[in-house]
């Protein structure tokens, strides 16, 4: 597992030559709701386990929550279920509001 930074992901996305990571939002519904990385997707962490034979194994998956601790336990799950290109972002959707994106809400 790799770990990325709030404003190392904004500069990979931002960068049109670089192919988009899935990012992979797993914090509950509520929280999806209130706020969210533009492009990503919900899949809550209970839910995990049973969808994740829907994800590409193969492709590079940042993996989000509000804080990292939470992404860094799927991350982990992803990890020991073969898929090869993990990514957890540092300090989650609160690290992002703080360092990439002031005007995101945060809670």
């Amino acid at each position: 597992m790799r770990h990325i930074q709030p404003k190392e992901l904004k500069a990979w996305l931002d960068d049109p030559g670089q192919a988009k990571p899935l990012l992979l939002d797993v914090r509950e519904p509520w929280e999806y709701a209130h706020c969210r990385i533009e492009g990503s997707v919900s899949m809550p962490m209970n839910s995990v386990p049973a969808q994740a034979g829907g994800l590409d194994r193969d492709q590079e998956i940042v993996v989000i929550c509000h804080h990292g601790v939470r992404s860094f336990h799927v991350a982990r799950f992803l990890e020991h279920n073969g898929f090869a290109n993990i990514i957890n972002l540092t300090g989650g959707v609160d690290g992002w509001a703080k360092e990439a994106d002031p005007t995101m809400p945060t809670y």
